[in-house]
């Protein structure tokens, strides 16, 4: 190990503990689960998260974006989501005449996508496109969507489970 990487290491340690402070007066109880989103955060990776109504999913990813300063979105993934509404798309403005574009929910830094797996295949497909390379494709031009730091788009997804 470097003595360079150590500071970095350092750092990452006190960010986490001020997180965790700052998230245990917000969420009571949930603190393996606060680690749990911590350790994929600051892994740069993805995180799903599961659980009945009412556990505070969304509160956990908002005011985990609002620790930080980062941008939150949430969508509700439903049978007739298309994939622009998730990536956007390109539309007409008829006053200047010129074609804009119009970004969707996942131009954030934390993206909370609501019980994913009622979505149609194409629009989970533009969604995992997201995750893996970073960016939207619109009319062939590529847009790169926000990062956090250097670690990439974080995808937080919760699938609520209700049991008959």
């Amino acid at each position: 190990m470097s003595t360079k990487s150590l500071p970095d290491i350092e750092q990452a340690s006190q960010q986490a503990q001020e997180i965790r402070q700052a998230m245990s007066t917000i969420l009571i109880g949930q603190n393996e689960v606060l680690e749990q989103v911590l350790i994929g955060l600051f892994a740069a990776g993805h995180v799903l998260i599961e659980g009945v109504p009412g556990l505070g999913k969304t509160l956990l990813v908002q005011a985990l974006a609002q620790c930080f300063g980062g941008l939150f979105r949430r969508i509700q993934f439903t049978p007739d989501l298309m994939p622009a509404d998730v990536t956007g798309h390109i539309m007409l403005d008829m006053k200047s005449g010129e074609f804009r574009i119009r970004r969707g929910p996942v131009f954030t830094h934390l993206l909370l996508a609501d019980e994913i797996n009622r979505a149609p295949a194409k629009t989970q497909a533009a969604l995992l496109e997201v995750m893996q390379e970073q960016q939207i494709t619109l009319e062939g031009k590529a847009l790169p969507v926000p990062l956090l730091g250097q670690s990439g788009l974080k995808q937080l997804d919760s699938r609520n489970y209700i049991r008959y």
